[in-house]
């Protein structure tokens, strides 16, 4: 359904914020809690997250599969469902309160304060309309331009992002382009009406090793040219490596770490962020290096387990872990949050870790395993 025109210049955040101070994060997010109800009881897939992010600044959300990486943005943005969903907790944009804000509220800041680009081009474009009413849709719909400078917006769109035969493109529907050409559409949709933060939620799932690279880019690219905020979704730690300023790791609905992109992977101390990135593939490795992987799967967010969520698959783990949930504690750099009892790196996860070691645990010998594996090495 097209929607309608809005006869108005472009959205001023002054007009909507005037409260918000020039120094103060672009985005605050304030235990965040976002629970879809189900016949089996309440999915907590969002779960008390905290986090900040400033203008101009990217920031990586990190986690496997089902840890609430996409929910968290998808809250931040609105887009849930009507029903069956619980929200709470605080979204603040320039100051301003907006985590009670419906779709109503919420359509003027889509596109031209946020922006979000989707996992699957391919599902998230729609397939019956050109790739040129797409990316004019938005600009039409924001601002008072005529449908011949919204075509002409739409061809410079495509330019930079990379898109050969920009006029040619805009006639084609989402079926005739490659998989990394309709994700550089989804990214020209994105930024057509300059937001400040755009949420980019695995935007290279599917595409080929050459194609992510590319538009990863692209994606770092016009975040420094437009001095976007971005949060950067993704599993992949060697993603968020060289292309991020803070990461935050998420398990179970909640926020396990945070710090700078540097300490995080120099210094990592929540033993599940230890266990990304010993499952990341090393050039280093020789041929049929068994990978690294994490002991047992994620919990059950309708119940998920007492104590530490992570506590069932960890290799430092002790009694304690089962019992009482840590908070995230600052490290020595105060910008270093972790949610654990027994730190990596400090004597006493050393101590708990050789503990287990000699117990035979289960999480202990698969994180020993491909370190086994690599050293024996393979003809």
């Amino acid at each position: 359904m097209r929607l309608g025109r809005r006869k108005r210049q472009s959205f001023d955040s002054a007009d909507r914020f005037p409260s918000a101070p020039p120094d103060a994060p672009l985005l605050e997010v304030g235990d965040a809690r976002t629970y879809f109800e189900t016949g089996r009881g309440s999915v907590r897939a969002v779960d008390g997250v905290t986090l900040s992010l400033d203008r101009g600044r990217t920031l990586g959300i990190v986690g496997e599969s089902g840890c609430g990486k996409t929910v968290l943005s998808r809250s931040i943005m609105g887009l849930l469902p009507k029903h069956n969903v619980v929200r709470s907790g605080s979204v603040k944009f320039e100051g301003q309160e907006i985590g009670d804000w419906g779709p109503d509220q919420m359509r003027p800041l889509w596109g031209t304060q946020m922006a979000m680009v989707f996992q699957d081009p391919m599902t998230s474009l729609n397939p019956v309309m050109s790739i040129g009413h797409q990316i004019t849709e938005p600009l039409l719909y924001h601002f008072d331009i005529s449908s011949g400078y919204s075509r002409e917006l739409a061809v410079a769109l495509l330019q930079s992002v990379g898109i050969p035969e920009p006029e040619r493109r805009l006639k084609q529907y989402p079926h005739e382009l490659s998989g990394g050409m309709r994700q550089r559409v989804m990214i020209a949709i994105a930024i057509a009406c300059g937001p400040k933060l755009l949420f980019a939620d695995e935007p290279t799932t599917a595409l080929d090793v050459t194609v992510q690279a590319q538009i990863l880019d692209l994606l770092q690219t016009q975040q420094r040219d437009r001095y976007m905020a971005m949060m950067l979704v993704t599993h992949d730690l060697g993603v968020v490596a060289g292309r991020t300023d803070d990461i935050a790791v998420m398990y179970a609905g909640r926020v396990v770490e945070k710090a700078p992109t540097r300490v995080l992977f120099s210094k990592p101390r929540m033993p599940y962020t230890e266990a990304l990135m010993a499952s990341i593939p090393k050039l280093g490795d020789q041929s049929h290096t068994r990978l690294a992987t994490i002991a047992g799967r994620p919990p059950n967010l309708i119940n998920p387990p007492k104590g530490c969520k992570f506590s069932p698959r960890c290799a430092y783990v002790q009694d304690k872990c089962r019992v009482e949930e840590p908070p995230l504690i600052p490290d020595a750099d105060a910008k270093h949050e972790f949610a654990c009892w027994f730190p990596v790196g400090t004597p006493e996860g050393r101590a708990a870790f050789e503990s287990n070691k000699e117990a035979g645990l289960t999480a202990v010998q698969a994180r020993l395993g491909a370190e086994t594996v690599a050293s024996e090495g393979v003809s």
